[in-house]
Parts: C-alpha cells; structure tokens; sequence
C-alpha cells in the first residue's frame, strides 16, 4: 500500500437515514451466528461452525485486525439488530465488501440504505472503487448489484466477479440519495 492509498478503519458508529452500523463486538456473537446459520438467509455464505464461540473467538481476532470493518446494522429508532456488513480487502482506491446478511422481512429500504451506507463510509475513507463477488445461485443480491450499477467482469464455477466504478458509484449514490439523503455521520467514539 503506498503512503496516499485509502485504508479501511473501524468506526464504533455509523449514522444513517433510518439505519445505523455498529461496529462488531464478541458480545453481538449469538447474533451474527444465528443470521449465519439461518438455513434461509446464510444459504449463499461459507459454512460456519455450530458452536456459537467459534462466532465468538473470530469477533476477539476481529477486534484486532485493523484491515476490515464489520458492522451489525441496526435500526435507528430501535436499536434492533438487523443484519451485518463488512468492508475488507483495500485496493488502492478499491476495497472489497460482504458478508451482508439483513433479517428476513425486513423492508427494502434496508438493503438499500445499507448499501449506500457502505458506499458513503467507503468514500469517506477515501475510497473511489468497489469490487467484490456474489455466489450465482444468489441472484437477487446481483441483480441487486448490477440495478445499483455494477458490472460483472468475472466469474468461475461458484461466483460472479464485480467491479463499482468511480463513475458508476457516484451516480448510484445520486439515483438513490432519497435513502440517504443527508449522507453518513461516523463517530468514532
């Protein structure tokens, strides 16, 4: 990474519209591991061990690792825990994300909000790009991508290979303002 290149950093909240991003801690463990292993919702994810400590002792490696950001979303009004979402894997101006995971029945402003939230936190970091991938079986996360402008330029037998353009993300960020109108609000404290 050289000297100008965007890093990712944690931040202990990130301020929505109607959502908020928590940073991850060991005790939101039983949460994520439940969302992880719901049949329904994690069936495009990597296997996850049954004992929820396994959630636990990634959440305590997490905590030192100062090359991603996972966040539990939550409701802004609430409080509920809604789902997760990781930034990891910076690029130069490029970072990756994931592992996001919303709640069954949730409205669809929630993805999408969440979504452009990642993206308004990226960008605060100084990052202009995003790449990331979605397994094909998951075709309504990359249909979800690909309406929010994504290109697929990939793909090998289990994932389609995405790239976010500058372009591309500044005029999805535009397009879907209402969700986000008044951007993001980080706190790091």
């Amino acid at each position: 990474m050289t000297p100008d290149a965007p890093a990712i950093r944690k931040a202990a909240r990130v301020e929505g519209h109607r959502l908020v991003f928590l940073d991850a801690r060991e005790d939101d463990a039983a949460f994520i591991h439940g969302l992880r292993t719901d049949p329904v919702r994690a069936r495009f994810l990597s296997a996850v061990p049954p004992a929820v400590e396994a959630q636990a002792a990634w959440l305590r490696r997490y905590a030192r690792d100062d090359t991603q950001a996972y966040f539990v979303v939550t409701d802004a009004g609430s409080g509920e825990r809604l789902g997760t979402v990781r930034l990891y894997g910076a690029r130069g101006d490029a970072f990756s994300w994931g592992s996001w995971l919303l709640k069954a029945g949730l409205p669809p402003h929630c993805a999408i909000e969440s979504a452009l939230m990642v993206y308004h936190y990226a960008r605060g970091l100084g990052f202009q790009s995003a790449y990331f991938e979605v397994r094909r079986e998951n075709a309504s996360v990359w249909r979800f991508h690909e309406n929010f402008g994504a290109q697929r330029v990939g793909e090998d037998a289990e994932q389609f290979k995405y790239t976010l353009a500058p372009e591309a993300l500044s005029a999805a960020l535009h397009r879907y303002r209402r969700y986000l109108p008044q951007g993001v609000r980080v706190l790091n404290e």
